[in-house]
């Protein structure tokens, strides 16, 4: 089984500028629960109070037998494990997640270790949390630049000392696909079976969801992703891209999340507003333009068969239909199409010249309005 593990309370609260309330979090947990996303990251609980306070209320009010299991991040200091701790004891499935650099670069300029020093704190860490929680999850911080060796050793110090999943960070957005299949594929392959694998990929160069479902492909059983991609810098892998091309593709891919993506459009607006962090026009799945037509072309084909233009349904995410959009580039038919929504009958000898001046204000306005085309209509009776 493949999970979804969102984690916008948490990183996507890393980007520049958000700052989630706790009353803010626990609107956005809901709405994943409703979603039934089974796994929720839910702060840096060491962070502020304030984060400590917003994960006890989502562990309190969703942390139920039945539902989501509610994680807090720690670094790997008995401080922040012990508060991650507190903030999940709530929860009936409480999770910490232990995190801690192993690339060299990391290691040396930021961290002042040896690679031997940081084995053996991963592993006093992990054992550490595993006495305060049955469900402990190491990630590897900037793992895509990390020996592979090295992180593997890592890793298995890790399971020795009771982590349950392994997280694969691409930190820094630096991986290519082939290169974050390889690298999952390879941890994946040596260690035990009941281990779970998770991908963690940043989006710096636009690859966070490409390199998640290269991982996934690879054996990874958890995916991390934040509501709209956002996340620290360039953001994270987006939740409605790779829920929605897993869907898209089910032939290929060949895996159920089990999620009520109707839900999607409803939570991208909600965390686009609390973060103050509209979506992009043309953002995938939940842009304005997603599911909007201009071209004629296009237009054309869409009203003979939906599915030569459009491969999403607005349904699955909870929106109610296609839209044609009239501008320079759109066609007779889109035209035809508008006049009988709006109750405007045109005889066919008048419809020509209804077209033409259509035509000529597209050409000078950049949006085409109902009552644009009301007035057309007009002139020419």
């Amino acid at each position: 089984m493949i999970v979804i593990n969102d984690i916008t309370l948490r990183e996507g609260e890393q980007s520049a500028g958000v700052n989630f309330f706790p009353e803010e979090k626990l609107r956005i947990a809901e709405q994943l629960v409703k979603m039934r996303v089974p796994i929720i990251e839910a702060s840096f609980a060491a962070a502020s109070e304030a984060d400590l306070i917003a994960t006890k209320m989502i562990a309190s009010r969703f942390g139920t037998r039945d539902g989501p299991v509610i994680c807090s991040m720690a670094r790997a200091n008995k401080k922040d494990i012990e508060i991650a701790a507190e903030a999940v004891s709530p929860a009936a499935k409480g999770r910490i997640q232990v995190v801690l650099s192993t690339s060299d670069i990391h290691i040396k300029y930021q961290l002042g270790k040896t690679r031997t020093e940081i084995r053996d704190m991963a592993y006093e860490m992990v054992r550490y949390a595993r006495t305060l929680s049955d469900d402990v999850e190491f990630a590897a911080m900037d793992a895509t630049r990390s020996d592979p060796d090295f992180l593997i050793e890592v890793f298995k110090a890790c399971i020795e000392a009771g982590a349950k999943t392994l997280e694969i960070p691409d930190t820094v957005g630096y991986a290519t696909p082939s290169e974050y299949a390889a690298i999952v594929r390879a941890v994946v392959g040596s260690v035990p079976q009941e281990i779970v694998v998770a991908t963690h990929c940043h989006d710096d160069v636009g690859l966070a969801v490409a390199n998640t479902l290269a991982g996934m492909v690879a054996g990874a059983r958890q995916l991390e992703v934040t509501v709209n991609g956002i996340g620290e810098r360039a953001g994270n892998a987006a939740l409605e891209e790779v829920v929605m091309a897993v869907r898209v593709r089910q032939d290929y891919y060949q895996v159920d999340f089990g999620l009520d993506t109707t839900q999607i459009a409803s939570i991208s607006r909600l965390v686009a507003e609390l973060a103050d962090m509209p979506v992009a026009k043309n953002k995938a799945v939940v842009g304005r333009n997603a599911f909007l037509h201009e071209s004629g072309i296009h237009q054309h084909g869409l009203l003979l068969n939906k599915e030569t233009y459009q491969i999403l349904e607005p349904g699955d995410i909870g929106l109610d239909r296609y839209e044609l959009v009239l501008g320079k580039l759109s066609g007779k038919h889109a035209l035809k199409q508008r006049l009988e929504e709006l109750g405007l009958r045109v005889l066919e000898d008048e419809f020509e010249a209804v077209y033409l001046s259509f035509k000529e204000l597209a050409s000078k306005k950049k949006v085409i309005t109902n009552e644009d085309i009301r007035s057309l209509c007009k002139k020419v009776r």
